[in-house]
C-alpha cells in the first residue's frame, strides 16, 4: 500500500483539456482498436488520466488502483472501513492527491495520505448517494449527488480537498420530486474556468450552473426524456464555457433514440435536440474529442462506441463493445472502462 501511495502521488498532476489547436483540421475517425489493459471482477465507472497519460481509477468492491506506463505495472489496492467494502463511482485528482467517492450511505470520501488513504468526508444519510467528482484547480473541487433534503446534494472544497462542505439547500435551486442524479460514468459535472454545470435526470432533467465556483446557482430546462427514474441525462460535457453537450435517455430501453442528446452554444441556458430519433440510443458517457475546435463528440455505454465529426448532428458506430465510461489522452487514445476491465482505445483516421 506505501508503495502505491508514493506512486500515485509522484504521478498525479492536475489536468485539463488541452487549449491548442490544430492548425490543419484532422481527417474524421474511421475505426478503433481496443485493447484490454485490465480484467478483474470490479466495475469501473470512474477513471482520471493523469496527464503523463498514468491511469488511475476506483470501482466496486473497494477496489482501486493505478497504471504506471513507465513500468507497465498496476497497483491496486481494496479499501475497507470497519466492516464496510465501499463501491467507488467517482474519482478526481489535483496536482498532490487522488479523490474517490463512494455511493449509498453512509458516503465516504477519500483522498491520498501518508499511510493510506485517508477519510476526509462522510455523510451518514439514509439518502446519500453521491454520483460525480471534479476540481476546478488544486484547491477547489466539487461533488454532487442526489438529494437528501430539497435539494441536489453539492459539497465544495476550497483547502485542496482536505475538507469539504455542503452547500445548503436555500442556496440551491429546489429540486422536484423524484429528480435526482445517475453514478453511471463519473461525468454529471463538467467545469470550465470559474462554471460547472451539472446533469440530473428522472422525473426531471436539469442542468444546474454555477460561475463563480458554487457560490450562487441557477436553473436550466432540458428538453431530454423525463418523466420516469430511469430517463434523463446521465452525461455532461463542455468545450468551452458555451458550447456543451448532454446525453443519456433511458438505460432500460437502450434502443431509444428520442430526445436523449442535446447541444449548447449559450453555455447551458438553451438547449436543442441534436440526432433526435436516430442513434445512439442511451449511451452513459459523453467527450468532446480534444483539439477538434469542438467538432468531434464520443459517446460510449453498454450498447457500444459512437463517434459523431459534426457535433452531433450524424453519428457513426464504430464498436459494439460495451463501456461505462471514457476519458481522453489525445484526438487518437483514450481510455475506457466497463464491467470487468479498464481497456486503451486508439482511433484510426
Amino acid at each position: 500500500m506505501k508503495y502505491y501511495i508514493i506512486v500515485l502521488l509522484l504521478l498525479v498532476v492536475s489536468g485539463c483539456k488541452d487549449s491548442s489547436e490544430e492548425a490543419k483540421p484532422l481527417s474524421p475517425i474511421k475505426s478503433v482498436v481496443i485493447e484490454d489493459m485490465y480484467t478483474d471482477s470490479v466495475s469501473v465507472r470512474a477513471i482520471d488520466i493523469l496527464n503523463d497519460g498514468s491511469l488511475a481509477f476506483a470501482g466496486s468492491n473497494g477496489k482501486y488502483g493505478l497504471y504506471n506506463f513507465s513500468s507497465q505495472t498496476w497497483n491496486t489496492g481494496i479499501l475497507k472501513k470497519d466492516s464496510l467494502t465501499p463501491s467507488f463511482r467517482a474519482v478526481a485528482h489535483t496536482a498532490e492527491d487522488f479523490f474517490m467517492l463512494s455511493v449509498a450511505s453512509p458516503a465516504l470520501l477519500y483522498k491520498t495520505g501518508n499511510s493510506g488513504m485517508e477519510l476526509v468526508y462522510s455523510e451518514d444519510h439514509p439518502k446519500a448517494f453521491y454520483d460525480s467528482m471534479i476540481f476546478w484547480n488544486d484547491k477547489e473541487g466539487i461533488a454532487m449527488g442526489d438529494p437528501t433534503d430539497s435539494c441536489i446534494s453539492i459539497i465544495i472544497t476550497r483547502d485542496g480537498g482536505k475538507s469539504w462542505s455542503k452547500i445548503a439547500c436555500s442556496n440551491l435551486p429546489t429540486a422536484a420530486d423524484g429528480e435526482a442524479a445517475f453514478a453511471a460514468s463519473n461525468s454529471n459535472i463538467a467545469v470550465y474556468g470559474d462554471s460547472a454545470w451539472i446533469i440530473t435526470g428522472g422525473m426531471e432533467s436539469n442542468v444546474l450552473f454555477t460561475g463563480d465556483k458554487g457560490k450562487s446557482w441557477e436553473l436550466y430546462k432540458t428538453p431530454l426524456v423525463q418523466g420516469k427514474s430511469t430517463t434523463g441525462g446521465y452525461s455532461i460535457d463542455f468545450y468551452n464555457d458555451k458550447l456543451g453537450v448532454i446525453i443519456g435517455g433511458d438505460y432500460t430501453k437502450p434502443n431509444g433514440t428520442t430526445a436523449n442528446k442535446a447541444l449548447t452554444t449559450d453555455g447551458g441556458k438553451t438547449w436543442n435536440l441534436i440526432a433526435n430519433g436516430a442513434n445512439p440510443g442511451y449511451r452513459s458517457c459523453i467527450q468532446f474529442i480534444p483539439n477538434t475546435t469542438g467538432k468531434e463528440l464520443l459517446a460510449i455505454g453498454f450498447e457500444g462506441v459512437d463517434y459523431s465529426k459534426d457535433q452531433g448532428a450524424s453519428w457513426t458506430s464504430l464498436s459494439e463493445e460495451g463501456f461505462f465510461t471514457i476519458r481522453f489522452v489525445n484526438d487518437s487514445t483514450a481510455y475506457a472502462a466497463g464491467p470487468n476491465r479498464i481497456s486503451k482505445l486508439k482511433f484510426k483516421r
